[in-house]
């Protein structure tokens, strides 16, 4: 870094403070601020993302947005960090049937929004067994048989790696604020404005400028009985 561009000592020390004390909402608009810091910004958001794992606090978009930044660094340093303590990212890739959910949290932690949508679906295909992957589409009947520890993580997945604002829990909490008005939520959620239905997949906003709970789309465009299945199911309330 440029000396003369390099920001005060205090700065960084402001920042690091702020991180480690201030609302979530800030410590998410800090987190990108140590970058310009370069190393010494690096070892801030790697002791933040430590210290949350070893004192056990579960882990939400802080860890996904922390974990994000310092895996595009590319930096070696800090992809040996990362390779040792968060080989499979921060959100535990955990499965009652031995899907792997890698691939998903490597495309979510990219940002990679669109292609992560696709695998989200071809994973509840997995879920629902060898003929709905073939189909490459699933049943409602088929999703009130997930494990709760499945559709935990794919959700965990979506909110860690949208600073909350996509996943399955939060399409919920918008379906009941409506009152579990269908056609209340569509709009809120941008999938369909006025008596248009927004078309896949050039008019889906794939990036976190979309609103809250537009992502993942949940097959949306084989009707409402899926949708209310996924959004029915235990796992919301267990």
């Amino acid at each position: 870094m440029d000396a003369s561009a390099q920001p005060q000592t205090s700065d960084i020390s402001e920042l690091e403070s702020q991180l480690n004390s201030g609302s979530e909402k800030t410590q998410l608009q800090v987190m990108p601020n140590l970058l310009a810091w370069e190393e010494a910004g690096y070892q801030i958001l790697q002791n933040f993302l430590l210290s949350r794992q070893q004192q056990s606090v579960p882990p939400n978009c802080l860890d996904g947005r922390c974990y994000e930044l310092l895996f595009k660094t590319q930096a070696p340093d800090v992809q040996a960090f990362l390779q040792q303590h968060f080989e499979q990212g921060v959100i535990p890739l955990n499965s009652e049937q031995g899907i792997d959910y890698l691939p998903l949290q490597r495309l979510l932690a990219q940002q990679e929004f669109q292609s992560a949508d696709a695998l989200t679906l071809k994973k509840l295909c997995e879920l629902s067994g060898p003929t709905a992957v073939n189909r490459k589409w699933i049943y409602f009947t088929e999703v009130e048989q997930y494990p709760i520890t499945d559709l935990h993580t794919i959700n965990q997945l979506w909110l860690a790696h949208s600073e909350g604002k996509f996943g399955y829990s939060v399409q919920r909490q918008l379906w009941l604020s409506v009152g579990k008005n269908w056609e209340a939520l569509w709009p809120k959620i941008h999938w369909r404005s006025g008596r248009n239905w927004t078309r896949y997949p050039h008019e889906f906003t794939w990036n976190l400028s979309a609103p809250k709970g537009h992502l993942p789309l949940s097959n949306q465009l084989r009707g409402v009985q899926v949708l209310n299945a996924l959004l029915s199911h235990p796992a919301w309330t267990t």
